[in-house]
């Protein structure tokens, strides 16, 4: 019989799969004894975590969307409930996907298994009520921002600042001459990066958006040379389908390799997520820009503290880049926002320091903390 520790472990989406994988290395280098199991993505599998459910199952994005999969979502979570409590953990980890994991924590510590969410909600922007189930909820929260402690320390709740693993792994990336080179961007023509999300959903509401965009930025600079980066077969041929409706546009298109796309860049069009950090991170300019569907957007706008929606507004405290959402993200305004960075190298200067400093105050080896954190739990 298999007595070895195990613990507990939900991410919903690909950042969430990163930082668990992370985690996971870190625990294992630690202890290997440990066993992993629960929702988890194809990072967290390689890392050594025995996946129960697909990780694609929960990654669902707005109001409506979640909705129409709801019921499938709480039967996983029905599941996953009976699971663990049948074969408790020594710790369960709720990575991110708080509507999804702190329902499951609840349910979980109400049985005696310490519970820990690694990523704060968002109550600091919307839906603040929840830190009330959050205190009832988990025994700590890991967060990733310097400011979310003090949040929770005014509700008495246990939270360790761990900083973010993608400034741990973005610090010593490649410079961009050298990421131009080996990605065939040789010469001084300016680079363009376009990131219109990783979800087949997005590309279907902004891959259109995101050609139509290039298309009038090219026309105002003809030698300019633009890259996307594609998660899989499904979203390339979705913007590939985009492009044919833009014949004069040449789009480098790339499998995965974000980073470099973002690093080889001047200037990022991205869409509203993780990768706006991720572009912060690296230091480029950006534009952020997001389209969902009009009920969502409604709700989620009502519910709303901060007006802005892209991580790094919100870590600055301040529209350090443009953001254009909703109806207010066409072609004709996204370009000329673009244009408007590009033409303005002193603006180009200031957001890379600011960039420069987030970076250097979210690089604290987080992997290495979280464990420090998770491990006096066992």
């Amino acid at each position: 019989m298999n007595t070895a520790p195990v613990i507990g472990l939900v991410a919903g989406e690909a950042s969430g799969d990163l930082l668990g994988a992370h985690l996971v290395e870190a625990l294992k280098a630690r202890r290997p004894d440990l066993c992993f199991e629960g929702i988890a993505g194809p990072r967290m599998m390689a890392a050594g975590v025995r996946a129960l459910f697909p990780m694609e199952k929960l990654a669902v994005r707005g109001y409506v969307e979640v909705l129409r999969h709801f019921p499938e979502i709480l039967g996983i979570r029905r599941q996953l409930k009976r699971y663990f409590l049948h074969q408790p953990p020594a710790v369960f980890i709720g990575i991110d996907a708080p509507d999804f994991n702190l329902g499951l924590e609840f349910d979980l510590k109400q049985a005696g298994i310490k519970t820990i969410q690694y990523v704060s909600p968002s109550i600091w922007a919307w839906r603040g009520e929840r830190i009330h189930f959050i205190k009832r909820a988990v025994d700590r929260v890991l967060t990733l921002f310097p400011f979310e402690g003090a949040i929770y320390d005014k509700e008495s709740i246990a939270s360790t600042y761990v900083g973010h693993p993608l400034a741990d792994m973005l610090a010593d990336f490649p410079a961009q001459a050298d990421v131009r080179n080996r990605l065939g961007l040789q010469g001084d023509a300016p680079v363009f990066a376009l990131l219109p999300g990783s979800r087949i959903s997005e590309l279907q509401a902004m891959a259109a958006l995101f050609a139509a965009t290039a298309n009038r930025v090219s026309i105002a600079l003809p030698n300019a040379r633009f890259v996307t980066p594609l998660v899989n077969r499904e979203t390339r041929a979705l913007f590939e389908a985009a492009l044919r409706n833009e014949p004069a546009l040449n789009v480098q298109l790339l499998d995965g390799q974000s980073h470099e796309a973002i690093a080889a860049a001047d200037i990022v069009l991205v869409a509203s997520g993780t990768a706006t950090l991720e572009t912060a991170l690296l230091k480029r300019p950006m534009v952020i820009t997001y389209r969902m569907p009009r009920l969502s957007a409604w709700l989620m706008r009502r519910r709303g503290y901060l007006p802005y929606v892209g991580l790094p507004n919100i870590l600055a405290g301040e529209f350090v880049v443009p953001e254009l959402l909703q109806e207010a993200a066409t072609a004709e305004a996204l370009s000329l926002a673009l244009l408007d960075l590009y033409q303005d190298a002193p603006r180009r200067a200031r957001i890379s320091e600011r960039f420069t400093n987030l970076l250097r105050d979210l690089k604290q080896d987080s992997a290495q903390k979280a464990a420090d954190a998770v491990l006096p739990y066992l």
